[in-house]
């Protein structure tokens, strides 16, 4: 098998997990329409470099962040008849890291984009 086929073998893999992590995860969705809401603020305000790649960066943050929780909770499940006890904490664990990008990114979010909204709303 060439390089060529294996990277493109990969690259369809990872698009089978986004495709299943779309389909199966709302909070996913959820994510990836804000995200594209975000995405599409990076690009209609006139921010600078620095302000556009901290968005960007938030949003990737968020969305691994998600895919990685439900990879985890998807694993850990198939471990619940026998450590059941652990099988909480690290869903617990793993939306709390979900929850703390998400805050981040919402609070960078609004302080790049917040004083842009309101000046567009004032030209209104």
């Amino acid at each position: 098998m060439s390089g060529m086929t294996s990277f493109f073998r990969s690259f369809g893999h990872a698009w089978r997990g986004l495709r299943v992590a779309f389909r199966t995860e709302q909070s996913f969705r959820i994510q990836v329409a804000i995200g594209l809401l975000v995405f599409a603020a990076v690009w209609l305000f006139p921010l600078g470099d620095i302000e556009r790649v901290a968005l960007l960066l938030a949003i990737g943050a968020v969305l691994v962040l998600e895919l990685v929780n439900s990879m985890v909770e998807r694993m850990v499940d198939l471990f619940k008849p026998r450590l059941h006890a652990y099988v909480r904490d690290i869903k617990d664990l793993m939306a709390a890291a979900v929850l703390l990008a998400s805050v981040t990114a919402t609070f960078v979010g609004v302080l790049v984009l917040w004083p842009h909204v309101l000046l567009a709303l004032q030209r209104l």
